[in-house]
């Protein structure tokens, strides 16, 4: 079993709270010592109480998506003897209302684009499966009810 930790730090900063017309700008804090600046979407939150400059979660669940998918194809690659020169994936997320009327980020899209080097390169064939067994091995996406897609980029 492995434990993983974030710290999320919001502070009022003299602000009428009870106007709910507060910043909802944080930070995340993580292990590394790296810090993100978050917010609430400007698209839930209206601004000027949301930061468009800043992540928001749901930008964030489908950033770890598409992360956790790139780093299993690299690995994948990796140990079919494929080498990746670059890899860019443009992920795309819906929020609708799932079956129990709630929103929820129902449906997340990888639009994955892969250049390869060297003298033994996979086919379209491989690139699927490869994208197949990625999407099969990622603890995040085997970690959400959304719906995960993956459409590479040929």
């Amino acid at each position: 079993m492995s434990r993983y930790e974030a710290t999320v730090v919001w502070k009022r900063d003299g602000a009428n709270f009870l106007d709910n017309r507060y910043s909802r700008q944080h930070v995340w804090r993580f292990d590394g010592g790296t810090e993100v600046v978050a917010s609430s979407s400007p698209q839930v939150v209206p601004l000027p109480m949301s930061s468009e400059n800043a992540v928001d979660p749901e930008e964030a669940f489908i950033a770890s998506i598409s992360s956790c998918h790139m780093l299993w194809f690299l690995s994948l690659a990796a140990r079919r003897g494929f080498v990746v020169d670059s890899y860019q994936d443009h992920s795309i997320g819906v929020m609708a209302k799932n079956g129990d009327g709630k929103l929820a980020i129902t449906e997340v899209t990888l639009c994955p684009a892969v250049v390869f080097a060297g003298d033994s390169r996979p086919g379209p064939e491989d690139v699927v499966s490869l994208h197949d067994q990625a999407h099969e091995s990622c603890f995040i996406a085997n970690s959400v009810r959304t719906s995960v897609r993956c459409e590479p980029q040929l």
